[in-house]
């Protein structure tokens, strides 16, 4: 009984999943999201934005800082989350 149920949980997910890689843009191609004027921005005008030589450290540091902050923020809250329930409780023996 349970595999049929997660066979109809599952199924319904692998062809909605498949409907919309079929409907993503192609690689490279000039109208996909990721080559928008985000992008050409950064690169063009963040020497004279941010004053940073590096394009990478520029991106993190002035225009992503606090997404990244976030992120790291997620992720040592996470870590701290999965210690204390690793550690569990401590019996005493009485």
């Amino acid at each position: 009984m349970r595999k049929v149920i997660a066979l109809l949980v599952v199924l319904p997910c692998l062809v909605a999943l498949i409907a919309l890689a079929a409907e993503l843009p192609a690689f490279g191609d000039a109208d996909n999201p990721a080559n928008n004027e985000v992008v050409e921005r950064y690169i063009r005008q963040g020497v004279e934005e941010t004053g940073a030589i590096n394009v990478v450290a520029e991106i993190l540091m002035d225009y992503r800082a606090y997404d990244t902050l976030i992120e790291t923020t997620v992720l040592f809250c996470a870590l701290v989350a999965v210690l204390l329930v690793l550690k569990g409780e401590v019996k005493k023996d009485a």
